[in-house]
């Protein structure tokens, strides 16, 4: 079964266009060097119900932010560690993501690595 990256976080909603540009960016580098997909992912409908939380409040997002949710897959846990390694070598990564000019608060994003329980795929 695959191995999945998931993250969550806040981002402004102003600087949604900016954050699409560094997550197509980052998108091309990951896919070079193996994942097997790579998707970010805006909040549409996030509406509030009686059966379970919804994103902006288990995130609490303030006016004016959306909630991104993103994943990459890989092959296998293995891989995944194999993928990570050969990213945070490459010079592209750290040249796009400057601390102080990233689009979004980095310490709100939330982040695991995900070992698959049930994977289906329409063929």
């Amino acid at each position: 079964m695959t191995y999945v990256d998931g993250f969550v976080l806040p981002v402004p909603t102003k600087n949604l266009e900016a954050y699409r540009k560094m997550a197509r960016k980052a998108a091309k580098i990951w896919i070079e060097h193996g994942a097997l997909e790579y998707k970010e992912c805006a909040a549409e409908d996030t509406k509030k119900n009686k059966y379970c939380l919804n994103f902006p409040t288990a995130f609490g997002t303030k006016k004016g932010e959306t909630v991104v949710f993103a994943f990459i897959v890989y092959k296998s846990r293995k891989q995944r560690d194999l993928v990570n390694k050969k990213v945070m070598a490459d010079p592209r990564i750290h040249e796009m993501c400057p601390p102080d000019e990233m689009p979004f608060d980095c310490g709100r994003m939330a982040y695991g690595g995900f070992q698959t329980l049930v994977e289906a795929v329409k063929k």
